[in-house]
């Protein structure tokens, strides 16, 4: 059975080296760090690639995020994993849960963390299945 959580989250970005990269290429690092709330609550750790492009509106990511909190009142950790794509102003977003990476109470966690940005505000929805559901 598919459960849904879902609340808010504060998200901060933050620079970081790219190593071994050309100085002209249009890469980069980014650390995440999250505050979420609501169904989940929780913190991440995690680090973004992005890559742009010279087209206005085309550019990629991905990133792993660590996910350490409480869900359903079970404690644990699971790994997100991003995949995001920009197509010329057109996006399309992945975000899922690592296979096998639940630890605690999450262990065998598996799902679908949907991100909705609306006014600068950050929220989710998180379609989650756990052993025994």
């Amino acid at each position: 059975m598919t459960r849904i959580a879902k609340g808010t989250f504060i998200v901060s970005l933050q620079p970081l080296p790219f190593e071994n990269a050309p100085t002209d290429a249009k890469l980069g690092r980014m650390s995440i760090d999250k505050q979420i709330s609501g169904d989940l609550v929780a913190t991440t750790q995690g680090q973004m690639l992005s890559a742009m492009t010279d087209v206005k509106g085309s550019a990629g990511y991905v990133a792993i995020e660590q996910v350490s909190g409480t869900l359903a009142g079970k404690q644990g950790t699971f790994v997100l994993q991003h995949h995001g794509m920009m197509n010329r102003g057109a996006s399309s977003l992945s975000v899922t849960v690592v296979p096998d990476s639940g630890t605690g109470e999450l262990s065998g966690i598996d799902g679908e963390f949907r991100i909705e940005i609306v006014d600068g505000a950050h929220s989710y929805e998180f379609a989650y299945r756990l052993p025994g559901d």
